[in-house]
């Protein structure tokens, strides 16, 4: 059994060692030290997805987020502004937020009385003699950068660094993608969330997100009772490629199968005839370019570190330990599509849902994944498939075929180029 030493001042680089062109460590799944070095040096430190604009449309509302284990209230204060405040009293540290959402201008700690304004200033305290009559400079912790894209809400602990539209680069396209289904331009994240905790490492998740290979075998039996058209999308013919977007950031490109067809709505397995008031709406829009977009669809996209956009889904990944995470679930809806709506929370109910049919097979995935990555042999995960037959597409992108590990790839890639950062 081949050992991997541990990282010593004067050795390669500890990570070196554990991610290769063609395979990754399994310690890279279990080992806490390696969890605690990603909060600090990815989570801590990259733009994370936390939220949309849509969950606090009017001044006051908020909503309990999470930017991977620390709690977060996501806000928009009177001027319209959304704030991320840390949910910690600076005085005791109690949380000064109970409910998941609601609307006010204030937070009172329910310890010592502190209330703070939603822009996370101290508004005031009890018994303020016992302070000698001066003015505090406590206010609430706040994450340091916010800004969002296509309404999707990003946060970074980190003061400076790439801004949000260098952090997504290509990606930033894909949100685009699905923003202009939408007859009014908008994406709305208002169906609820669910949460699914799973026994994983929140990579495990990352990696799968666009991971072809997988459908044909562990979601066969789904494909089979619904007559699913998906399956073929995900096979040696399929025309579809996985694409590593840069960034950490990957595709599974599905256009060019619902381009050989030409058939309206078909990426969404129904027909123009079936939700014609929509149909209409975006042709409307815009003219003769509606045809290609509604040929071609939403996006199947994982926007790194943990926004997950499946067609008519978003899922965030938030981190919990090193060997548990929580996926967060929710349907797209499109501003100005009630007909299609309807729809999308209806599907995302029967795949994600409670009782839903391909999370569980997912997460069932997962958890094996984790039991199996703690056997002492073999120690590599290998990540070769496709990797003799990639090239390059017009745009300078790295491709495989449907089935190929090449969002895999490039997901290691970037995570080592932060992972080794000082």
């Amino acid at each position: 059994m081949t050992s991997i030493a541990p990282h010593t001042p004067g050795t390669s680089s500890r990570y070196d060692r554990l991610i290769r062109p063609d395979k990754v460590h399994g310690t890279l799944y279990t080992d806490p030290s390696i969890f605690a070095e990603e909060l600090e040096k990815i989570w801590y430190r990259t733009w994370v997805f936390v939220g949309h604009e849509s969950e606090v449309s009017e001044p006051n509302d908020y909503v309990r987020k999470k930017l991977g284990p620390q709690d977060i209230i996501m806000a928009r204060d009177r001027d319209g502004e959304i704030r991320l405040l840390l949910n910690r009293c600076a005085h005791r540290g109690n949380q000064v937020c109970d409910d998941y959402q609601g609307n006010s201008s204030t937070f009172r700690c329910p310890y010592h009385g502190w209330t703070f304004r939603n822009t996370g200033d101290l508004v005031g305290f009890p018994y303020f003699k016992g302070y000698g009559d001066r003015k505090l400079d406590l206010g609430l912790g706040t994450v340091p950068r916010v800004d969002s894209y296509g309404g999707f809400v990003f946060g970074s602990f980190a003061a400076d660094g790439p801004s949000l539209i260098e952090h997504l680069g290509a990606a930033a396209g894909e949100i685009d993608r699905l923003t202009r289904l939408s007859p009014e331009g908008r994406v709305e994240l208002t169906a609820g969330w669910l949460q699914h905790r799973t026994h994983a490492n929140w990579k495990l998740l990352a990696e799968n997100e666009t991971d072809g290979y997988h459908p044909q075998f562990v979601h066969g039996s789904i494909f089979g009772v619904t007559g699913s058209t998906i399956a073929p999308l995900y096979s040696d013919s399929s025309t579809a490629v996985t694409r590593d977007l840069g960034g950490g950031h990957s595709e599974n490109d599905l256009r060019p199968e619902f381009r050989k067809f030409g058939q309206p709505m078909r990426w969404f397995g129904t027909s123009e005839s079936r939700v014609p008031d929509y149909v209409a709406a975006m042709r409307k829009l815009h003219g003769k370019d509606a045809e290609q977009i509604l040929i071609e669809g939403a996006p199947h996209v994982m926007i790194f570190p943990n926004l997950f956009i499946a067609e008519i889904q978003v899922f965030n990944i938030q981190p919990v330990a090193v060997n548990e995470c929580v996926q967060y679930s929710t349907a797209v809806q499109l501003a100005g599509a009630p007909e299609l709506n309807r729809r999308m929370v209806s599907q995302c109910i029967g795949s994600v849902g409670p009782a839903g049919m391909l999370l569980a097979d997912d997460t069932e995935m997962y958890e094996r994944n984790q039991h199996g990555i703690a056997a002492l042999s073999p120690e590599w995960l290998d990540v070769r498939r496709g990797l003799n037959r990639e090239s390059l597409d017009a745009n300078g992108f790295t491709i495989g075929s449907a089935t190929d590990e090449t969002g895999m790839r490039g997901f290691w890639t970037h995570y080592k180029s932060l992972i080794t950062k000082d």
